[in-house]
């Protein structure tokens, strides 16, 4: 009984190990400028939360600019945002919030370095109380952070 135990923890443990996925971050590289372009979000008849979503992004990537003298350039380009029906408990859909944008790092005579697409996923609840008047800025406002983190972290930083 003691081995068939330790034999099939064992391949549980090695059939873990074999579904972890990692990662994949680049090596850093000197950020000198970034540009945000909710553009595509904007064409979606989302203008005004694209002009909202702009900036906010702009300032939760900022810490990565550094002064470097040859330095790359972070093109961020927000694509979509859903937000899911929420009325409290539970959202009316069953789904979640997501904010996608893809990152494009671009160096020093236009040639692309690296691409990065990224979809926050966040349940609506995250945010807080439903019934505030400011639940949506609120959910938005995470959304941005998020995907603002998981753009730091493809990038190694």
């Amino acid at each position: 009984m003691l081995a068939r135990r330790t034999i099939l923890t064992g391949l549980a443990a090695a059939l873990l190990a074999g579904c972890q996925t990692a990662v994949q971050t680049a090596s850093p590289v000197a950020i000198g400028a970034i540009r945000v372009d909710t553009g595509p979000l904007a064409a979606k008849g989302k203008s005004a939360t694209a002009a909202a979503i702009r900036p906010m992004l702009e300032r939760e990537l900022a810490s990565l600019r550094s002064a470097a003298r040859h330095s790359a350039t972070l093109h961020v380009t927000v694509t979509g945002l859903y937000l899911t029906s929420y009325a409290g408990g539970q959202s009316a859909t069953l789904g979640n919030d997501t904010l996608e944008s893809e990152a494009v790092l671009v160096g020093t005579g236009g040639r692309e370095l690296a691409r990065y697409p990224v979809m926050s996923i966040m349940a609506p609840s995250f945010s807080g109380a439903w019934y505030l008047p400011d639940i949506n800025q609120r959910r938005i406002d995470a959304l941005v952070a998020n995907n603002a983190q998981w753009i730091r972290q493809a990038l190694g930083r």
